[in-house]
């Protein structure tokens, strides 16, 4: 058994040093070898001889020997690709929200279990150790979580992939709850260093801004362009290893750090402004100092673009190095043998860039810059709220990127000469469809020039790409139809059942074999065991058992008990006025006034859990966190309510969070205003463990609902086009008089009830909710949502019936894995040969 945890690392003192680390044979994956290599590392690299109090020790220990086992493999995949001469995609993202690392690398591997038993016998509890690694947090929510799942999934199928981002000092700030207000705390995720990541500095780049073009005659007597007088910043990378499952291949994700470079401002330096010289240096590490500064300051959009300048770059610059060392300077087979996926506007500064480095650096002309440019940009757009679509001020880009600018004009012009060709005299279409967008401050739209730039445009669900053709791009599209398609979302079932659900994990495997956790299309599969009674009850003792480390982390963190008997109702994701957490909270003050008219005959208890992050800018938002809270404290507090409705906000929602919440969820929030939602992965989730879904017919909810069946999914509000209508006369004052439950819930609100010491604070989100200008039609909804919330409430009362739902939400999700998704971006898109890596010898 373990020993106590005050010196459960004691056997460790007489730790030998481990001579197969000097050796060129591949290393053990078996219990003997890694705890060899676990206390070689805690004892002769970490320093450690005596009795260890933190876990902080054993986890890097144990962090070292898996990388160690990470390096073998990632050094044999990167030969094979250069032996194969393979074409390679490279995934531009300005956010990889990767979580922890330990459990998905020893997963992939296959030695969690020798991993488990080894630190058993020394007294070491691997969970424990676990929750030592911090959250990689360097992303805003879905879009970076999908780019840490598209790598995984790159790397199982053994497709050459590299992902390229920014190695952010700071990562998602931490949310803390005060008094019900979100405060935002710095997540110095480094503090501690990283053991996943190997600096290359033999690879760093040089990012320039600033300056100005200066134009000239080549040998040739063509007319060419220069960037001078620039400020440089440099660019180290970072590299972390992308494990594929248990094949072999080890993928790359580079992490771009600013440094400053070696040289001073020389007229400052002479004319003895030493400090100042010296302060110009340290701006430059600022840029990759925090992720996404708030950009409504005009410092703020500034920095933002110098960190999408700074990736793309620096990540074209590393292409054009790798293709040069394999090459030479032979760029003939270039756009062949390369492929950039951009992810969102965020990179699309990358078009400019590669025709900048084309042309100034390798000397094409321009035809032949935009040929090679258009054959290898591919873009995936994942909204449709039209402020989410970049623009940048050209007089900003004038300041900072002068080059990329005349290059962004040239495009356009050329550009608009073809739309003038297509549709001749139709100046308003040159005009809706021009890349500058004129004004009294003309502002470049970076989702024109990715569009313009690349060989493919794709939206994430079927919806939003029909939305994408039809609406927010309808002028490209029909310009470019065979430009746009469909990729719909997934995610990995390795992370997000395989290793945040073991008991379901096992089950399945038992049952069906472990196929799926490198084909999910298998799990179809366990859809008749849906039938059998012992099956059901097998299941149902695992939700249970989830639950109950699910209330445990809410109990933690929140200080408020659920009771795993009840029905764990569930909205965690960023908070956003369209995600509709407020008809969240609608429902849950309905529930509560029921309770208190005595209206509970046949009650079905709930929990309901909410959580995410507000944007540190987005007033409104972080108002709902403060309503959600307040609610929470006036019901959880009320004995008259007792067990019926417990409500829970919890502070700092995360990737580690998250692998506890969804296996423990019996019904998943997806109620987004249908036609906001680009896809959602939360929804894909909460489906593979086994919670049904409350959801409107949008983004991927519609797929999923299509996959699952009606009965399985719970359906309500407008849909897109009823939504279109409703705007023409939309009364949201003259819903709520004939509703009687919503005037209730109103009358609570606006009477102060949940802010009876805090007056008037709710103010502009009753405002929002009465506007008949509402873009999110709250009112239009809530009576199909109550009406659906009543339906799941019964549904829940007839265990056997919601289990049936359960089980075949997991064996119908097999089409929203990143396995399918990356099959079809291969196949339509970058068009990859997978290669085997290379045996170890």
């Amino acid at each position: 058994m373990p020993h106590s945890s005050e010196n459960y690392f004691a056997p460790l003192i007489q730790s030998k040093p481990n001579k197969k680390l000097t050796s060129m044979q591949p290393l053990g994956m078996d219990k003997k070898s890694i705890t060899m290599n676990f206390k070689y590392y805690f004892a002769h690299t970490l320093g450690r001889h005596g009795p260890c109090f933190t876990t902080h020790y054993p986890y890097k220990a144990l962090a070292h020997t898996v990388r160690d086992r990470l390096m073998e493999r990632w050094k044999s995949t990167q030969q094979a690709y250069d032996q194969a001469d393979c074409k390679r995609t490279h995934y531009l993202s300005l956010e990889f929200l990767m979580g922890r690392s330990l459990g998905n690398a020893m997963l992939n591997l296959g030695i969690t279990d020798a991993a488990t038993q080894g630190l058993f016998d020394l007294g070491i509890i691997l969970e424990e150790i676990a929750e030592s690694e911090p959250d990689a947090g360097l992303g805003n929510g879905g879009l970076g979580r999908l780019a840490a799942c598209f790598l995984d999934s790159c790397a199982t199928l053994q497709l050459p992939v590299k992902g390229y981002g920014i190695r952010y000092e700071y990562g998602m700030f931490r949310q803390e709850i005060q008094n019900g207000y979100q405060v935002e705390e710095p997540d110095h995720w480094l503090r501690d260093g990283n053991p996943w990541e190997v600096e290359r500095p033999e690879f760093s780049q040089r990012v320039s801004f600033g300056g100005r073009s200066e134009f000239y005659r080549d040998d040739k007597g063509a007319t060419r362009a220069r960037w001078v007088d620039t400020r440089d910043v440099l660019a180290i990378p970072y590299d972390t290893p992308i494990p594929g499952y248990r094949n072999g291949t080890v993928n790359t994700l580079r992490l771009w750090q600013a440094a400053s470079t070696d040289e001073f401002d020389l007229e400052e330096f002479n004319a003895g402004s030493y400090t100042e010289a010296v302060e110009s240096k340290n701006h430059a590490e600022n840029i990759t100092m925090i992720l996404y500064p708030n950009d409504s300051s005009e410092n703020g959009k500034e920095l933002r673009l110098k960190q999408q300048y700074f990736l793309a770059s620096a990540s074209l610059k590393d292409v054009m190095r790798k293709w040069k060392s394999l090459h030479g300077n032979n760029l003939k087979k270039f756009a062949e043998k390369n492929c950039f996926q951009l992810n969102d506007t965020h990179p699309t500064i990358a078009v400019a860039e590669l025709m900048r480095i084309l042309m100034d650096e390798e000397r094409l002309d321009w035809d032949h810059a935009w040929q090679i440019t258009c054959r290898t940009m591919a873009y995936t757009n994942h909204t449709l709220l039209p402020e989410a679509l970049e623009r940048w001020p050209v007089k900003l880009f004038k300041r900072l990127l002068p080059r990329l600018l005349d290059i962004i004009f040239e495009i356009n012009a050329q550009h608009l000469a073809q739309v003038a060709i297509r549709w001749p005299g139709d100046t308003k279409t040159q005009r809706r469809m021009s890349i500058i967008e004129e004004g009294p401050e003309p502002q470049i739209r970076m989702a024109y020039l990715a569009i313009v730039g690349s060989m493919s445009v794709n939206g994430v669900a079927e919806l939003h790409s029909k939305l994408l053709a039809e609406g927010l791009f309808q002028d490209f599209y029909r310009f470019w139809p065979e430009k746009f398609n469909n990729k719909t979302n997934g995610v990995t079932q390795r992370r997000w059942l395989a290793y945040c659900n073991p008991g379901l994990r096992e089950l399945v495997c038992e049952s069906i074999g472990d196929g799926w956790i490198s084909d999910l299309e298998q799990i179809k599969r366990i859809a008749p065991l849906a039938k059998d009674a012992q099956f059901r009850r097998r299941w149902f003792e695992i939700k249970q058992q989830n639950k109950k480390r699910l209330a445990a982390l809410v109990e933690k963190d929140c200080g408020v008990r659920f009771d795993p008997k009840a029905i764990f109702d569930v909205q965690v994701k960023r908070i956003h006025e369209y995600k509709r957490q407020l008809l969240n909270v609608l429902h849950v003050i309905h529930l509560y006034d029921r309770i208190k008219r005595g209206d509970t005959e046949n009650w079905t208890p709930r929990c309901v859990l909410l959580g995410g992050k507000a944007a540190p800018g987005y007033v409104l938002a972080k108002l709902i966190i403060k309503l959600i809270n307040n609610v929470a404290q006036v019901i959880n507090s009320d004995p008259q309510v007792g067990n019926l409705l417990q409500v829970a906000f919890l502070p700092n929602y995360r990737v580690s969070a998250m692998e506890v919440i969804c296996p423990g969820t019996d019904l998943s929030e997806q109620i987004s205003t249908a036609g906001k939602e680009a896809s959602g992965t939360g929804n894909m989730k909460f489906m593979m463990n086994g919670a049904l879904t409350i959801g409107t017919l949008d983004g991927a909810n519609i797929e999923i609902r299509e996959e699952v069946g009606d009965k399985n999914f719970f359906l309500f509000g407008l849909t897109e086009e009823e939504i279109k209508e409703r705007r023409q006369d939309y009364q949201p004052d003259l819903i709520i008089a004939r509703d009687a439950n919503l005037s209730r819930v109103m009358d609570l609100l606006e009477k102060g009830h949940f802010n009876q010491f805090e007056p008037g604070i709710f103010k502009p989100l009753i405002d929002s909710i009465r506007n008949p200008l509402d873009p999110w039609m709250l009112a239009a909804d809530f009576e199909s949502y109550v009406d659906a919330q009543q339906q799941a409430a019964e549904r829940y009362k007839d265990r056997e019936q919601w289990l049936i739902g359960s089980i075949l939400n997991t064996a119908c999700s097999g089409k929203f894995s990143t396995d399918r998704t990356m099959h079809d971006y291969n196949r339509e898109i970058w068009k990859l040969t997978p290669v085997l890596p290379i045996p170890t010898q």
